[in-house]
């Protein structure tokens, strides 16, 4: 068995889209993390994610060696699975290292969520592509464009399939398993005062790279209490939601990365074997018929993979779950520690106890911290590195995020 470590990286402050970033795209953030990973040691291969794809850039892995004057001759290669897309990469780079003489891998992910690519729809856009190389007249299309022509995301980020967005979707989760908006807001709450009180204590600062003037993440909120969030609108469904800005994840400009390592990766980096990435589990639901929203799947990849390691949850010291919203985190978790459910739609068998909801997102989560799709995989499992790092021999993590498209990804972690 080759075994594969995680060391934590660097990331940009993690800022509100429109804001302290505007001005930058997504290699532009990018650049910076990378270059100072890369003179700490060089990689034999890097993978990076964008979910919001810049039109201009058609494998921003590579295009981000080219143009942080990393070593050209390192190959890269881009990623996607929403918001588990730098988390994929680092799967996929356990799954390379030991093989073709690699053994180092820089992993990460960027989302500029102030700059959304505005497209033609495809009949106009053939036309175009057609007629413009042999009839530059043709370009008097342009002056007839209107509204109706453009893919435009005036709702967000919607499914193309289900055409509803991921809010909408876990609206239809909270009514199915009664998720109370106190509930929520009393979620949304602890992860703003875990993430001040890691940033109090130190926590985020070998984590961060400071970018255009920005040295902190800027979301952790001090002012705010519950009181504050239960007056918060519902944002997905104005009549009977209890889904609103305060317990979800905020758009977010960022980037973030992680080193991916066997032992010979390890050395060249300089440190121990520390955090073992021991196995990962993939689940996916179906959103479409089913009757439990999209972002489920957590719940059936938690069980599946502590039982194929014969772990209950009190077993594992440290839990690191992507809050896209905190009515999934409430759903997913409840879910995964509901016996019938667990039997039925995990296809687990085993007795896992009671979840230890204080040792959820010690140091915050996305709804405290921030959401930028692609970079948040990484961000995720080099907090938990970190968390992990710092507790006895033996004490394992995990590591949860769901995904648009009804999908989820789970990685169980161990200090050596």
């Amino acid at each position: 068995m080759h075994d594969i470590y995680l060391v934590p990286g660097l990331r940009t402050p993690f800022v509100k889209a429109g804001g302290a970033y505007a001005k930058h795209r997504a290699l532009e953030l990018s650049v910076p993390v990378a270059q100072a990973m890369a003179a700490r040691a060089r990689p034999d291969f890097l993978i990076w994610g964008q979910v919001i794809t810049d039109p201009e850039v058609s494998n921003i892995g590579r295009e981000l060696v080219i143009d942080a004057k990393l070593d050209p001759t390192i190959p890269a290669f881009s990623t996607v699975l929403a918001c588990a897309t730098s988390f994929m990469g680092a799967v996929e780079a356990a799954g390379m290292l030991g093989r073709g003489g690699t053994h180092l891998a820089l992993v990460g992910g960027v989302e500029t969520m102030s700059h959304v690519p505005v497209a033609l729809k495809w009949p106009l856009a053939d036309r175009l592509f057609s007629e413009l190389p042999k009839n530059p007249a043709a370009a008097e299309m342009l002056s007839k464009v209107s509204a109706a022509d453009f893919v435009l995301p005036v709702r967000g980020w919607v499914n193309r399939t289900s055409g509803r967005s991921q809010g909408e979707h876990t609206e239809d989760t909270v009514k199915r398993f009664h998720i109370a908006r106190a509930d929520q807001d009393e979620l949304a709450l602890r992860s703003h005062q875990n993430a001040i009180k890691g940033q109090d204590e130190g926590f985020f600062d070998d984590l961060l790279l400071p970018f255009d003037g920005v040295a902190r993440d800027g979301f952790p909120r001090r002012d705010t209490s519950l009181e504050r969030l239960a007056q918060l609108p519902p944002a997905f469904d104005a009549k009977h939601g209890t889904l609103t800005a305060g317990n979800a994840s905020p758009l977010t400009d960022g980037a973030a990365s992680l080193w991916v390592a066997d032992r010979e990766g390890l050395a060249r980096l300089g440190v121990a074997p520390t955090v073992k990435l021991v196995d990962w589990e993939l689940a996916a639901v179906d959103y479409v018929n089913g009757d439990e929203g999209m972002l489920m799947a957590p719940a059936r990849a938690i069980p599946r993979l502590l039982a194929r390691h014969g772990l209950r949850f009190e077993d594992i010291a440290s839990w690191n779950v992507h809050e896209a919203f905190a009515a999934q985190v409430l759903a997913n978790l409840r879910m995964a520690a509901d016996a019938d459910y667990r039997r039925e739609r995990a296809g687990v068998q085993a007795e896992l106890g009671e979840i230890p909801w204080e040792r959820i997102n010690p140091h915050g989560g996305s709804i405290a911290l921030g959401h930028p799709f692609a970079a948040t995989g990484a961000r995720i499992l080099s907090q938990a590195a970190k968390e992990l790092a710092a507790l006895p021999v033996g004490s394992r993590g995990i590591v949860s995020l769901c995904a648009d498209g009804g999908q989820g990804s789970v990685a169980l972690l161990e200090r050596v």
